[in-house]
């Protein structure tokens, strides 16, 4: 069964890897996999533009299994929801997450009739501020899964924070944060931030070892002043078994992912408000440095010496666009970023690599396709001040 309560203050440290349900619907299963978030048309468009026409884009985002909506059909055999997904994506979900996607839809059904019948109100958004439809919902994948102890960062780009749409009133209050936040300076703010052991004192701890900023930290205790040693807290955790070299390996693989997310949003035509990059990567040193190694020695296996049947790819397997989650070193020690390092192989399952990091592009509720206006210079301009940042932090 889904466990279901209301998130913690740290909620918008999303997705989480454990099952919730947030304020606005948003569930995961209880092993982390799925992640189903009820969302508005407009962030719908944007994902499967992207998917079927951006392919580069659409690898800076979590991948898109498609849209999951509720109707009378589905209330009477819950089972026909996951008839709405493409048959090679059900064809790869175990069992198990079909399951769990039944399970969570048919429960946030219930939750919004149940809402409707007392009179309730639909769910709001906390991305978008307004409310959503609670019959549609994207299925992603949960960014945060296969890690031991994920730290996870928050990053909300952009300087204007605004659609064109939205009210003056929001306008006004959202502009009053950029002025008084590292948006302002930096084009990005610390929307949230949670790293494990993340403090000498245990006392800071939260009951799974975190120690947790939640968005008030990032909008009233960073500024441009402090924030690149509040970055650096994230990553460098000597507690944690994330010391200086190790740390360093950590920023260099996020600075190479950086610089790609830079030249992808600058060759694409987007307009992207309050939408966030999301950091993960393994928080336990001990964890983090295990699984570099054992990424290295799969990748850099020579190929006579993998037999078809281990799923093992070859050397001639080891250009690519897209893997995730990866540090490899090369022959001379340096970090090869496995996404690069990796093609992708119908007999190789990249994704079951140890988990080392992952970057993702996230929050497209208030994103558009704008052909013949350039680039979406706003989200670029946190981008970039992100790039500096961790070239100092790579140091």
């Amino acid at each position: 069964m889904i466990s279901s309560r209301e998130l913690p203050n740290h909620a918008d440290l999303k997705p989480y890897n454990h099952a919730v349900a947030g304020h606005d619907g948003t569930l995961c299963d209880p092993d982390g996999e799925l992640f189903i978030k009820p969302c508005v048309q407009q962030e719908i468009d944007f994902y499967e533009k992207a998917f079927k026409d951006h392919q580069n884009f659409a690898d800076l985002m979590p991948e898109f299994y498609g849209v999951l909506t509720l109707n009378d059909a589905t209330d009477h055999d819950p089972t026909k929801i996951t008839d709405q997904l493409p048959h090679e994506v059900v064809d790869h979900m175990s069992q198990h997450l079909k399951d769990e996607a039944i399970r969570m839809a048919t429960e946030h059904a219930a939750k919004a009739a149940a809402s409707a019948a007392a009179g309730g109100a639909s769910p709001t958004s906390k991305v978008t501020g307004r409310k959503i439809a609670t019959d549609k919902s994207v299925v992603l994948e949960n960014a945060a899964y296969g890690f031991k102890h994920p730290n996870i960062l928050d990053a909300k780009l952009g300087q204007r924070l605004w659609a064109d749409d939205a009210a003056q009133e929001k306008k006004d209050r959202f502009d009053k944060i950029t002025a008084e936040t590292t948006n302002g300076s930096h084009g990005f703010r610390i929307a949230g931030m949670r790293a494990w052991r993340g403090s000498d004192n245990e006392k800071e701890w939260d009951q799974e070892g975190y120690k947790v900023y939640d968005k008030d930290f990032g909008r009233f205790e960073v500024n441009k002043n402090n924030i690149t040693q509040t970055l650096q807290k994230f990553i460098f955790n000597p507690k944690a078994g994330i010391d200086e070299d190790l740390g360093k390996a950590v920023a260099t693989a996020f600075l190479n992912d950086l610089k790609r997310v830079e030249q992808v949003l600058s060759s694409v035509e987007t307009r992207m408000y309050s939408a966030s990059l999301l950091f993960t990567f393994e928080g336990d040193g001990e964890v983090l440095r295990k699984n570099i190694e054992q990424q290295t020695a799969i990748l850099s296996t020579p190929e006579p010496s993998r037999s078809a049947g281990n799923g093992s790819p070859g050397l001639a397997h080891l250009q690519t666009s897209r893997v995730d989650s990866g540090i490899v070193l090369d022959g001379d020690g340096e970090i090869v970023n496995t996404k690069e390092a990796a093609e992708s192989d119908d007999e190789y399952d990249f994704a079951s690599l140890p988990k080392i990091y992952s970057l993702k592009l996230i929050d497209f509720a208030h994103a558009t396709w704008v052909p013949g206006q350039g680039p979406d210079q706003n989200s670029l301009i946190g981008v970039r001040s992100l790039i500096k940042i961790f070239e100092e932090l790579g140091k």
